[in-house]
C-alpha cells in the first residue's frame, strides 16, 4: 500500500518575489516546510556530497570509531545506535536512534577569540584521507549559507523586520550539519532512524534521500505523512526559534525518520543557528494564544547536545529539546 504523502508546497526562488514571498507565507504559516527549486546548489555537488558520505560510512567501523564523539567536543563519529532521544527519561526504557553520523560545525579557528566567549566553538574533525569529503563538504556549506541567506532575507521581509539586522544574528553561527547513514529496519520495528522530534534550529536544509523515509505530523494531525520531493528539490523546515522569532506565525512542524526501503539511506541536513549570544524572543507581535520564554541560543544548543548522551540527566533549564512522543 502507497504511504501517505505530506502536500508541501513548492517555490522557484528564480522568481519574482511578489509570487515567492506569498507561496513561502503560506508554506511556513501552514506546514512549516516547503520545496525549493532554483537554489543555486548545483545537482553534481548534492551527488558529490552523498557520494563521499557513503563512501566515507563503509569504512571499518575500527577506523571510524578512532574519529568517534565526545562530550568535550561534539564534532566526529556518532556510532550506530549511541544518540539517545534527549528528555527526561528513564535509561533503560529508551530505544536509540538508528543512525551513524559524522557532525560538523561552523569552522572556527583553535586561537579565534569567540572561543573564549562560548566553549561550542572550535575546529572540525576531519577523518585521515577524507580530502574529497572534506572539499565536498565545504563547497556544500558555502552553497547551503548563500541559499540560507537568501531564505532568511525573505523570512525578514515576510515578518517586516530589518532584513540586515536579521542577517546580522547569523554572524559567527551555531550553525552545524550532520553526515548520515540510516540502515534499513523492518516495517514492523518500532525503532526510529531519527525519532520524533521539532529542530531545535532556525531553519534547517535538506536534500532527503530518493530511498524516503523522512515523515511529517501536520498541525492539529494525529497522522504522519511522508515527504517526498523532486529530485533536485530542497526541502526546507522551520525549526524552533524560528517560531518564537515570529511570535508563532510560522510553526514548527513535528518529523521523523524511519528507513523501511530495505536500502542503505544517507542525507546530511544543515541546521542554521544564530550566534552563541543572540538571545531569541519574537521579532513581531504573537499570535494569540502563542507565549514562549525567551531562548539564549548558546545555552539551548548545549543542553541539546549535552543531552544527547544516554547517560546524562536532563537540568531544570526548562528548556524544550525538541523530543516528542510518537
Amino acid at each position: 500500500m502507497t504511504a501517505p504523502t505530506a502536500s508541501i508546497p513548492l517555490i522557484d526562488l528564480d522568481d519574482a518575489e511578489e509570487i515567492v514571498i506569498p507561496a513561502l507565507t503560506q508554506a511556513f504559516c501552514e506546514v512549516g516546510f516547503v520545496l525549493v527549486k532554483g537554489h543555486g546548489i548545483s545537482e553534481s555537488l548534492i551527488n558529490e556530497v552523498r557520494k563521499q558520505t557513503a563512501a566515507y560510512f563503509q569504512r571499518p567501523l575500527a577506523k571510524k570509531l578512532a574519529d568517534q564523539i565526545t562530550p568535550d567536543n561534539y564534532r566526529g563519529y556518532i556510532p550506530l545506535g549511541f544518540f539517545s532521544p534527549n528528555t527526561a527519561r528513564d535509561v533503560a526504557e529508551v530505544t536509540p536512534d538508528q543512525y551513524e553520523g559524522y557532525k560538523l560545525h561552523f569552522e572556527v579557528d583553535a586561537d579565534d577569540e569567540v572561543r573564549t566567549q562560548c566553549d561550542l566553538y572550535g575546529p572540525n574533525r576531519w577523518p585521515p584521507e577524507s580530502e574529497a569529503l572534506k572539499a565536498a563538504v565545504l563547497s556544500f556549506w558555502r552553497a547551503c549559507d548563500a541559499a540560507g541567506a537568501r531564505l532568511l532575507g525573505l523570512i525578514a521581509r515576510i515578518m517586516d523586520v530589518d532584513e540586515a539586522a536579521f542577517l546580522s544574528l547569523f554572524e559567527y553561527p551555531l550553525t552545524n550539519m550532520t553526515l548520515l547513514h540510516y540502515p534499513p529496519v523492518s516495517a514492523d520495528s518500532k525503532r526510529f532512524g531519527i525519532h520524533p522530534h521539532k529542530d531545535t534550529d532556525a531553519l534547517t536544509l535538506l536534500f532527503p534521500d530518493p530511498v524516503g523515509g523522512l515523515w511529517l505530523r501536520p498541525r492539529d494531525s494525529k497522522d504522519w505523512l511522508e515527504v517526498t520531493a523532486p529530485p533536485g528539490t530542497l526541502v526546507v523546515n522551520i525549526g524552533d526559534l524560528l517560531e518564537l522569532w515570529s511570535g508563532g506565525l510560522f510553526v514548527s512542524t513535528p518529523h521523523k525518520v524511519v528507513n523501511a526501503s530495505g536500502r542503505e539511506r544517507y542525507s546530511f541536513p544543515f541546521f542554521m543557528v544564530p550566534r552563541h549570544n543572540v538571545v531569541v524572543a519574537p521579532l513581531i507581535a504573537c499570535r494569540e494564544g502563542f507565549h514562549r520564554d525567551p531562548v539564549p541560543v548558546g545555552d539551548v544548543s548545549r543542553e541539546v547536545w549535552r543531552t544527547n548522551w544516554s547517560s546524562s540527566q536532563s537540568s531544570n533549564s526548562g528548556f524544550d529539546l525538541g523530543t516528542l512522543a510518537d
